[in-house]
């Protein structure tokens, strides 16, 4: 997630901010890695359901779902999708040297496992989230 954190940054995860709330884009959040369930990944949510999700050559475009109709038209796109019900899409600051909705396509919510409010260590870049 570089630049935003960097290796060796502490964080605090709130394992149960989703227990009364909702996840929000572009909430820090702490899931599961799809291919090893064991393995947490550190990514940022882009989407959440209803949205429509474009992935072209040059990046990401997303339209929130109660936002206005229809993309801007790109040769570009590479794939569309709409999030769909009780799942995010996330990416990692770095989308480059990672994998993330790109590559796994949506994730389940029961696959996060909290929100990170706080980087604690080192105390010279510890900040409230």
């Amino acid at each position: 997630m570089e630049p935003t954190f960097q290796p060796g940054d502490r964080l605090m995860v709130d394992p149960q901010a989703y227990q009364s709330e909702a996840i929000r884009r572009d909430d820090l959040v702490v899931m599961a890695d799809p291919a090893d369930p064991e393995r947490w990944l550190l990514k940022r949510v882009v989407g959440i359901p209803g949205d429509f999700v474009r992935m072209t050559h040059e990046g990401i475009q997303r339209r929130p779902s109660r936002g206005p109709r229809g993309f801007d038209p790109s040769d570009s796109a590479v794939e569309e999708l709409e999030v769909p019900f009780d799942h995010v899409f996330v990416l990692s600051d770095r989308p480059r040297r990672t994998r993330d909705s790109r590559q796994f396509g949506p994730v389940p919510k029961r696959a996060v496992l909290g929100r990170v409010w706080r980087r604690y260590f080192p105390r010279v870049r510890a900040t409230e989230l």
